[in-house]
């Protein structure tokens, strides 16, 4: 009887001390470190303001305080900077990556041409869920409602600017004129929100889609802005009656189907990611510290001071809904593809 309990207490107590020493040497890691959060936009815009603010407390809330930055490396939609964090950055726990969430339906509509592979990066967290997103035309001459916009014609389009095809923006725009037949006109090659406020300012481009919290302050309180269109049933506070619900305008269950699609990645909105390869005790860590983040009082006075929403998920539940978007039929996404194209 002694000789079994030995048995088993030598192989049990031989584990605890490997955790504790994995423990040990990933608590040891972070210490005097400078995590880099690799942001695919420019700054000023919604992604690099909530990065930055997560930069300033998620240290706190790792073993070893370590330091946090911010890196801007806008490029094709972000894409640059999801590959960056895929096949070049350190793969040893001190490199996040944020990106606009249009890649994670391209990755899955035409994953050749996006090519992001997310099996092979991890999820460390969702600083918001994208509910607020929202159309409008600008100025006091902007279109008002989604009749005015389908009154738009090829000759006389609405014209909006984007960073690439993994922006939201372009996806809220691409629908609606794929989806709904809206003359609707989209420029490439903006840096970031930033240069696009600043040209719908100028009078070059006839508004934007974007997150309403986004949307600077003045702009609403002025009436510079005019909502026409939402893409979340819920309605985000402050968004007017103008701005109808995308889904209602559906129409046949193709309609239907194909903005689901299209969609899905709204619930994925402030998406932060790293390499799967780092080491499974730093990922933890990472994950943990984001979590902790999320619920840091300062931290949520501070976005709310900035006008930034906080609906986080875990990277676990992060992960479980991606998975969740290798249901979509076939025929679906060979609809959704035009998108692209």
């Amino acid at each position: 009887m002694r000789r079994t309990r030995f048995a088993v207490l030598v192989p049990l107590a031989f584990a605890a001390v490997l955790v504790l020493t994995s423990t040990v040497r990933a608590d040891d890691f972070y210490k005097g470190k400078t995590i880099n959060i690799v942001v695919g936009s420019t700054p000023s815009g919604s992604f690099d303001i909530i990065a930055r603010q997560i930069a300033r407390y998620i240290g706190k809330h790792i073993p070893g305080n370590p330091n946090a930055i911010v890196q801007n490396m806008p490029g094709a939609g972000s894409v640059t900077a999801i590959r960056y964090v895929d096949a070049s950055a350190p793969k040893d726990g001190t490199v996040i990556g944020e990106f606009l969430p249009g890649i994670i339906t391209q990755s899955v509509v035409i994953p050749d041409k996006v090519n992001v592979n997310f099996k092979t990066l991890s999820w460390v967290g969702i600083a918001s869920s994208d509910f607020s997103r929202v159309c409008y035309g600008y100025g006091p001459n902007g279109i008002r409602s989604f009749d005015e916009l389908m009154k738009k014609t090829p000759e006389h389009p609405f014209i909006m600017g984007t960073t690439g095809t993994g922006a939201s923006n372009y996806i809220n725009g691409a629908s609606l004129r794929e989806v709904f037949g809206a003359n609707i006109k989209i420029i490439f090659g903006f840096p970031g929100a930033s240069e696009i406020r600043l040209a719908a300012a100028r009078g070059e481009l006839d508004g934007d889609c974007s997150g309403f919290s986004s949307i600077p302050a003045d702009w609403v309180r002025d009436g510079i802005v005019h909502p026409f269109v939402r893409f979340a049933k819920p309605v985000f506070p402050g968004v007017p009656e103008s701005a109808v619900y995308v889904g209602d305008l559906a129409k046949t269950p193709e309609q239907k189907q194909l903005l689901d699609v299209l969609y899905r990645a709204d619930t994925l909105g402030r998406p932060f990611v790293m390499s799967a390869s780092v080491p499974a005790d730093r990922q933890q860590l990472l994950r943990r510290g984001f979590d902790a983040t999320m619920k840091d009082p300062a931290f949520v006075a501070d976005m709310k001071k900035l006008n930034e929403t906080v609906y986080p998920l875990t990277g676990e539940e992060a992960e479980k809904l991606y998975a969740g978007m290798g249901d979509i039929p076939a025929e679906v996404v060979a609809k959704a593809r035009k998108i692209y194209q």
